[in-house]
């Protein structure tokens, strides 16, 4: 007797049809979604390659943060604010200090630590930043980009489970499920690498995307986290507020520094956020000696300004289950702080959608011009029958 077709369930019917429709309608953002992400998990060595940062003539004792940063807010546009301090992470190269200004956006001047003189100051352009812009909010910022990359991190979601409940093999056939199909040709073929990729590449395809839908909506995401595992919330701009004293001098960057520095004797500081407002403390982060990065996320000391003591000290080693899933969202998605493997499978990972909908469009285009469904590749979707 010919083999007999088994007729896919209303539920699974439903699914295919949520599946289908969301990869068709969003395919074009997705790819490009997955394409930049890609890109930037090596965002720091293009940058590098493409711009390379300024390295001082002569090697000498470094001067004082305060020194260093009032030497840049000289070279700064008028009315930007620094935001981010980085002292030189070795001998022989540039501090760095990070304003915002109304006009130019962010801009990054390069100090030599020793000299005082400013090396460059760059702008807020370049490829990789565009790149990132593009990934981070469609280049739509001021339009509600950002929550439009979350909603459609939401569907990356939704697409990964409805591709599970398809792939989910039926009648017992589970050592099939799990291999690609060799001998499938024409769009048989195209379905098993559509559904094969899907499987082995779903761990860190949701992995991903739940970062990314993160750190779109980290307040949201973030609260329902902690509802149902108690902790603080602890990213790196959630910190304590401070409270103004009339006619206090607030602390030197050096000195906040220093303070951080007393408190974790074992690190080295890696970056400084400055206050934005009065009632903001100075935020410095810190890593082990002997790291080149330090881990992942990093220490943080908040120092009260006008009291000249810290507020505040985070230490991940001592965070509650909560807090560490809250503080790994930024570096899982973007393949820092777990080695070279993790960083790869990142990169693959945003891939996927681009290799997804090449596949899905071919199957659709083979489909169109057989004008019949595209075969089933695999023999656990049918029963045979004698």
């Amino acid at each position: 007797m010919h083999a007999m077709v088994r007729r896919p369930s209303a539920q699974r019917s439903l699914v295919h049809w949520i599946h289908l429709g969301i990869g068709g309608l969003l395919s074009v953002p997705l790819f490009v979604l997955g394409l930049t992400g890609a890109v930037l998990v090596f965002e720091h060595e293009i940058d590098d390659w493409l711009d390379p940062p300024p390295r001082p003539a002569v090697a000498g004792p470094a001067r004082s943060a305060d020194d260093v940063l009032a030497a840049a807010r000289a070279a700064a546009p008028r009315g930007a604010a620094p935001v981010f301090f980085m002292p030189a992470p070795a001998a022989g190269s540039a501090a760095e200090v990070r304003f915002r200004s109304p006009k130019a956006g962010f801009v990054r001047v390069f100090v030599d630590p020793a000299s005082l003189a400013v090396l460059a100051t760059r702008g807020d352009g370049g490829l990789v930043r565009t790149l990132a812009q593009l990934h981070s909010n469609l280049l739509a910022r001021d339009l509600g980009g950002r929550e439009i990359v979350g909603w459609l991190g939401v569907a990356m979601l939704i697409l990964g489970a409805s591709g599970l409940v398809l792939w989910w093999p039926r009648g017992g056939r589970w050592r099939a499920a799990f291999r690609l199909e060799r001998r499938a040709r024409g769009a048989a073929m195209l379905r098993e690498l559509h559904r094969t990729a899907g499987f082995w590449g779903l761990a860190m395809f949701m992995v991903v995307s739940f970062s990314g839908v993160f750190l779109a909506f980290p307040q949201t995401v973030g609260d329902a986290i902690r509802t149902v595992l108690p902790g603080r919330d602890v990213r790196a701009f959630a910190g304590p507020a401070v409270t103004p004293q009339p006619g206090a001098l607030p602390l030197g960057l050096a000195a906040a520094i220093e303070l951080a520095r007393t408190a974790t004797p074992d690190a080295e500081p890696r970056s400084v956020g400055l206050p934005q407002r009065p009632d903001q403390p100075l935020r410095v982060s810190l890593a082990p000696r002997g790291t080149a990065g330090g881990p992942v996320p990093q220490l943080l000391v908040f120092v009260d300004p006008w009291q000249h003591r810290i507020v505040e000290q985070r230490d991940p080693r001592t965070y509650s289950l909560g807090e560490t899933i809250v503080a790994w969202q930024r570096a899982l998605h973007a393949g820092e702080g777990l080695g070279r493997v993790w960083r790869t499978l990142v990169f693959v990972t945003g891939l996927l959608p681009m290799f997804f909908t090449v596949t899905g469009v071919a199957m659709w285009a083979v489909k169109r011009r057989r004008g019949r469904p595209v075969p089933a590749a695999r023999p656990s979707f049918e029963t045979a029958g004698k």
